[in-house]
């Protein structure tokens, strides 16, 4: 995973930690999910990183025969220690 990736990846999952009921599509992720953040990226960035979250078990989807995504609730802890990684490595700095 690239960096770019990498950070949509952590604010994905920084979003699911603080909005764990959520749920979207791609395009609503891209929209509201990732609204928050500088230079909003484009619509493959964010699917390869809703891709690589989904391959990794830390997002579930497409869900319920719809293109939506979800957090992978019996992960949400590992989710948190991740997003304390990333963190504390600086990674996470716009």
């Amino acid at each position: 995973m690239t960096d770019a990736t990498q950070k949509i990846a952590y604010h994905i999952l920084a979003y699911l930690a603080e909005n764990p009921d959520a749920q979207d599509t791609l395009k609503g992720i891209s929209e509201w999910w990732l609204s928050g953040h500088p230079g909003r990226p484009n619509e493959a960035a964010v699917r390869k990183a809703v891709a690589s979250l989904v391959e990794d078990g830390l997002l579930l989807g497409p869900h319920e025969g719809t293109q939506t995504y979800k957090v992978n609730r019996q992960r949400l802890k590992e989710i948190e220690a991740l997003l304390a990684r990333f963190r504390s490595s600086g990674a996470s700095d716009d």
